[in-house]
């Protein structure tokens, strides 16, 4: 069976244009967040932060809801990096993590988080207060 000249002129201008396509490359970026978090059974969370990514720097905004065992309240100062972003809008989104810890005073903190976007967050630091929690949390990061 013979293909027609036209035919496979298309399918070679198809993969030219395919194989010459430039690739999307996701990008990093550094975060710094200030998290202040309460609780009695259920907590809540708030605070803001910053993304640099690619020169720039840009404001965000945190909150989110705990639900387990959550007793008392924390400042947590957490700053790292972010993976597989595009755009800064990428890292705005939903976090959500498991998670089990107790600060009486200062302790050490170290996470890593996922959006529904595919962003990965990096972030390690620490936390002052009287904090106990077995808790299912979410974190929402708005752009301000």
């Amino acid at each position: 069976m013979k293909i027609s000249s036209t035919i496979r002129a298309a399918l070679f201008a198809l993969v030219a244009f395919v194989g010459f396509a430039p690739a999307s490359h996701a990008d990093s970026g550094s975060v710094t967040l200030t998290i202040y978090k309460a609780g009695w059974i259920i907590g809540g969370s708030g605070g803001s932060g910053t993304l640099s990514f690619r020169g720039r720097q840009y404001g965000l905004s945190t909150g989110g809801l705990d639900y387990g065992l959550v007793f008392g309240g924390s400042k947590t100062e957490l700053y790292g990096r972010v993976r597989n972003i595009n755009r800064p809008s990428d890292v705005a989104g939903v976090y959500g993590a498991a998670g089990a810890g107790l600060a009486i005073g200062t302790g050490a903190r170290a996470i890593v988080l996922t959006n529904q976007k595919g962003a990965i967050l990096e972030l390690t630091g620490r936390q002052v207060g009287l904090m106990a929690n077995i808790d299912l949390s979410g974190l929402a990061i708005t752009l301000k």
